[in-house]
């Protein structure tokens, strides 16, 4: 029977602690990133966000238009805990293809590669729906195989080129240089920004 990659898939994921793509900590590459952000003010979504690092990290350092959603429960009822005075109203237990606020920044981190392959053309598309004029879509995909059935699955540039030119300009699409040693030359770095004629 072929696994259905739901919010009791990733709830039992993380209850059992079978969740070996959380390094613990916010990467590298989305830190020094987040380092150079000028603007304080835009407004910032972490989809699939699992234990949510990033957000953790973009919110002490005065990003507080910062919100995180998961179809999960337990890893939002952790970050709350470890992050008490996020507020709750920006914590959003929802499924991302069904989210429809607007955002200048979207940050992918493990959270493509965990959904079905089938889905990436989707993605693609609902992350320009979901940003503003000139908004971006910032993070990092695999650009490996596994040797496991995912989740994580992988893929490789050529094929992601053709989910996200429909709709973004390429800023920066290579691989990273400074991911954690295990993911060293297997990750890409992107920045797209949403095409003012994009096809939605």
């Amino acid at each position: 029977m072929k696994q259905e990659f739901n919010a009791d898939y990733w709830q039992n994921r993380y209850q059992l602690g079978q969740t070996g793509w959380d390094v613990g900590a916010i990467t590298p590459p989305l830190r020094d990133y987040f380092d150079q952000l000028p603007n304080k003010g835009q407004c910032i979504l972490v989809p699939g966000c699992g234990n949510a690092y990033e957000a953790e990290y973009l919110y002490r350092k005065g990003f507080v238009h910062t919100y995180v959603a998961d179809v999960a429960k337990a890893p939002l009822q952790r970050f709350s805990e470890r992050v008490p005075d996020f507020p709750k109203d920006q914590l959003l237990l929802q499924d991302f293809f069904q989210l429809d606020s607007k955002f200048d920044l979207i940050i992918e981190q493990t959270f493509f590669c965990a959904i079905d392959p089938k889905l990436r053309t989707d993605y693609a598309r609902q992350c320009a729906e979901l940003l503003l004029p000139g908004g971006k879509l910032v993070g990092l995909l695999f650009d490996t195989t596994f040797e496991h059935t995912g989740p994580p699955f992988g893929g490789s540039r050529e094929e992601y080129r053709t989910y996200f030119e429909p709709y973004f300009e390429f800023l920066h699409f290579e691989t990273a240089y400074n991911s954690i040693p295990p993911r060293q030359g297997r990750e890409l770095f992107i920045e797209l920004k949403k095409l003012i004629n994009s096809c939605l």
